[in-house]
């Protein structure tokens, strides 16, 4: 199985890598931002100009991950956020990849602005808060602290 880990450097990096044991035995690439950690990643990588909330930033990820996508054709995209992802999971779902998203440890009670929207788009959305279920809705499942 081919695995696209997507995320933001930073917090969202050090929580999916935190997750890296669960990926033992399958192939992994990360899509992240550049940055001094992200250049120094084992891991076969795709390093991406920073979105933030920038359209134009947005409009460029959305087609140099698409050429991403195509050609490593990834399986499953699991993201710990931030908004990255959005069109990481876009282009899963085109795709026919499994979406999983695991919303960030210091989210106890209110949603993320990436979480808002990748929630249609995820096959697997987790929380890691119980109280952070019913900000949610029916999709989202608590399995415990994942991190």
């Amino acid at each position: 199985m081919k695995i696209a880990m997507v995320c933001s450097f930073g917090g969202h990096l050090t929580e999916l890598q935190s997750l890296s044991s669960a990926f033992d035995g399958h192939e992994t690439f990360f899509v992240t931002y550049e940055n001094f950690r992200t250049k120094e990643l084992e891991t076969k990588s795709y390093l991406l100009d920073p979105i933030h909330t920038d359209v134009r930033a947005m409009m460029k990820a959305i087609f140099q991950i698409g050429r991403i996508f195509v050609s490593e054709r990834p399986d499953v995209v699991v993201s710990t956020g931030a908004e990255i992802a959005i069109p990481a999971f876009l282009w899963g779902t085109i795709l026919g990849a499994e979406t999983i998203f695991i919303e960030s440890w210091c989210r106890v009670r209110t949603r993320s602005q990436t979480g808002r929207v990748v929630y249609p788009l995820s096959d697997l959305f987790l929380v890691q808060w119980p109280e952070l279920l019913d900000s949610y809705g029916e999709k989202a499942t608590y399995e415990g602290g994942v991190l």
